[in-house]
């Protein structure tokens, strides 16, 4: 017996040994994984690295950013400051926020940073997109595409654009139960970018055979590079494939059309733009330009309008003077119909660019929402020299992420709580009103060379979509709590956020009924 307890605890000591050597050997190792990284920064600088931590050996802290999500940036700006350095997915990473700081990060593009974006997206989007082109070859681009979200081509949209958007409420009002919205945004936002703005003729066979794939596509945008079978490289390529087989008749069929027809669509007008410009693009570069068009549209819309539609459930009072807005500009409930003036007939009159910009607090409603929940986080770049910012270098060959919803939330220039819903903080009449100090403060659209094109068109869509759902639907949570929020890879609720719509009833029968 004696022996036996001898032995158990020979064995105990041992074990413990060899967790104390794995112990030390484990620190000894995140020690020398951090001195790698000091010893890396830019010696010909006087300025230090940012403040940070670069986690565990290889790893870094990507799983602590898995697993926190959002919390895991925000605890450690509250720890490190609005700089500082991490390390995520395999390169070492700065991360920024703060108007000041942002702004030198988005205006230095071409020159201090350039765009990053993983070798998949690359890869599965072409070589022969705004995404992946770099100094010349990006402001030509940016030329050709800047004709598609032209004011011109915005008021060609519109009328189509409110179509669908109404067609879509009423259908969620007609259903038999909960819808999830998030779902339902994005089938309708792929609708709408494959036939109104790529002007692609589809049934609804098809076009919810093309979502489905390039859906597939997307999710595949940001997996490994290795194009072997079953990886998500491989899913990726079959998906993209698939879609360029369904553009190229539409595509070859817009070439041969008469170059003096007035351009009625996006790729009508990228292949005239470009022939203005003395570019002729091969159906290679048009059917990549199509596909960079819809995930350009797709989620983010689709993000945006789910939040549209939340917070506006959240928060009734900003619903009620919506209405007061429509009804003072005639558009509550005004018929169209012939002969005489019919209020019962349910009908709403259409809306063209100059009747939206009159809407003045639908549009500060959709900036609200842009500057409170904005569907992408913020961007990457990769440090083509080193450089200062707020009293620290930036070392070249770093990847810098610039964060767009840190910076919302911090932002001075909101006098009113900043993780509040204000819609009045973006009103013409506060002093304090964004962009008053400094257009950086706010930047759900990105900024500089690589911003949005497509903000205004994005903006019209959330505007339409606020009108329509304001003066056709009231709806309510077909759940018990709200969702919650996932910000990767954009912001979106958990469960689709699932509602039930209702139509509005007459103003007679109506009063007393909350949203």
């Amino acid at each position: 017996m004696l022996s036996w307890g001898l032995s158990c605890l020979s064995a105990l000591g041992a074990a413990g040994t060899a967790l104390l050597c794995a112990g030390l050997l484990l620190g000894l190792a995140q020690q020398l994984w951090t001195l790698r990284w000091t010893l890396s920064r830019d010696r010909a600088s006087a300025l230090p690295l940012p403040k940070g931590s670069m986690g565990w050996p290889f790893f870094g802290e990507t799983l602590h950013w898995l697993v926190q999500g959002s919390r895991f940036h925000s605890s450690r700006r509250e720890r490190y400051g609005t700089v500082f350095k991490t390390h995520l997915l395999g390169r070492p990473v700065i991360r920024v926020s703060g108007a000041e700081n942002v702004r030198a990060v988005l205006l230095g593009e071409h020159r201090l940073v350039r765009s990053q974006w993983p070798q998949s997206a690359h890869i599965l989007l072409g070589a022969h997109t705004l995404l992946g082109a770099v100094g010349e070859p990006h402001r030509r681009r940016r030329k050709v595409l800047a004709r598609v979200f032209s004011r011109a081509a915005l008021e060609r949209y519109v009328p189509r654009l409110q179509g669908a958007l109404r067609r879509e409420v009423r259908s969620w009002c007609a259903a038999r139960g909960p819808i999830a919205v998030f779902e339902a945004a994005k089938a309708l936002t792929f609708r709408m970018a494959a036939r109104i703005l790529l002007g692609l003729r589809l049934d609804e066979a098809r076009c919810a055979e093309l979502s489905r794939i390039f859906e597939q596509l997307v999710e595949n945008l940001f997996s490994l590079p290795l194009d072997v079978p079953f990886s998500g490289l491989r899913k990726g390529i079959r998906a993209r494939d698939q879609l360029h087989r369904h553009l190229e008749e539409a595509i070859a069929e817009k070439l041969h059309e008469d170059g003096e027809a007035e351009p009625g669509d996006a790729l009508h007008l990228i292949i005239h733009s470009a022939r203005e410009l003395g570019q002729e693009l091969s159906l290679q570069e048009l059917k990549e330009s199509a596909v960079e068009l819809l995930f350009a549209a797709f989620f983010t819309t689709a993000s945006a309008s789910t939040s549209l539609v939340l917070l506006l459930l959240q928060h009734p009072a900003a619903v009620l003077k919506i209405r007061e807005e429509l009804a003072a500009q005639g558009l509550g409930r005004a018929c169209g119909c012939a002969p005489g003036p019919r209020p019962d007939c349910g009908c709403e009159p259409d809306l063209s660019l100059g009747a939206l910009g009159r809407l003045r607090y639908v549009d500060c409603v959709v900036k609200e929402v842009l500057r409170l929940l904005p569907p992408v986080s913020g961007g990457y770049r990769t440090a083509l020299r080193t450089f200062e910012l707020d009293g620290y270098q930036i070392p070249k060959g770093w990847s810098v992420m610039y964060s767009i919803r840190d910076t919302h939330e911090t932002a001075t220039v909101y006098r009113s709580p900043p993780e509040g819903f204000d819609p009045e903080r973006f009103g013409a009449a506060r002093e304090d009103a964004p962009g008053t100090s400094g257009r950086f403060h706010y930047i759900p659209f990105g900024g500089g060379a690589r911003s949005c094109l497509g903000q205004e068109l994005a903006q019209t869509v959330l505007q339409l979509l606020a009108v329509e759902l304001v003066r056709t639907a009231r709806w309510e949570l077909a759940t018990a709590a709200f969702p919650a929020m996932r910000t990767v890879p954009i912001v979106h609720p958990v469960d689709g956020l699932r509602l039930l719509f209702h139509p509005l009833l007459p103003p007679a029968t109506e009063n007393g009924l909350r949203l």
